[in-house]
């Protein structure tokens, strides 16, 4: 007997009443307005970014500028011509003064050096020094005033007597990259060599700087430094 098939009667959509119309409605709503309430949050937050970061790089340039002016004033204090009523002692002091103000607005390689010659000037040659090692602690790559750093330092510990870390510093100024201030380097070792009266030593730095820095302006001097030695022998 074949099988009744039984026909399916659709379902009967059920008809939203007016309260769920509304009640959905209102949840629409709500959802744009969280929506847009995190649209403005963000857009708040992203605002804010936006002028904080607008706001430290004005306010680094304005340092960087101020510290810039400072740094300038000292340059034409320092080697600018004495004032009426003034003396060399007194410019000094006020570039002195001046290049601090400008290393404390912003860090910089140039007004810390140019610190320590100040006092170096100044015959402060212990407030030269300790500038100077502070300096190469905080810049001891810096290719332009590094060397010129060991350079002073060498210089300032001559002024001060010790000539063993003159000698200390001479050779690491000697072993820094590059060729810069090594014909200085082995013209004031020989020089404290002879103080020492070890003029074999010093004489072996005289023949190097000749042989390996043939163009160098201190040249005529070990030469003739070297010509003495034969002529007392």
């Amino acid at each position: 007997m074949p099988k009744v098939i039984k026909k399916r009667i659709p379902k009967r959509t059920e008809i939203e009443t007016e309260e769920q119309v509304k009640e959905r409605l209102e949840n629409l709503k709500e959802k744009l307005a969280e929506r847009q309430r995190n649209l403005i949050k963000y857009g708040t937050i992203i605002l804010i970014l936006i002028i904080a970061v607008a706001g430290f790089f004005i306010y680094s340039r304005t340092i960087s500028q101020k510290a810039k002016n400072l740094e300038y004033q000292a340059y034409k204090t320092l080697y600018g011509p004495i004032l009426p009523g003034a003396n060399k002692q007194d410019n000094i002091s006020k570039a002195l003064d001046l290049f601090k103000k400008s290393y404390d607005t912003k860090k910089s390689p140039s007004s810390l050096y140019y610190s320590a010659i100040c006092y170096y000037k100044l015959e402060k040659y212990e407030d030269s020094i300790n500038a100077l090692k502070n300096f190469i602690s905080k810049y001891p790559d810096d290719s332009i005033y590094t060397p010129l750093a060991y350079q002073t330092l060498a210089s300032a510990y001559i002024s001060k007597g010790d000539l063993n870390e003159a000698k200390k510093t001479l050779n690491t100024l000697y072993n820094l990259k590059g060729n810069l201030f090594k014909d200085f380097a082995l013209m004031q070792t020989a020089l404290i060599l002879e103080k020492e009266g070890k003029h074999d030593e010093a004489k072996k730095q005289y023949e190097e700087l000749t042989k390996k820095f043939p163009d160098s302006p201190l040249k005529a001097e070990a030469a003739a430094k070297i010509s003495d030695k034969k002529e007392i022998r």
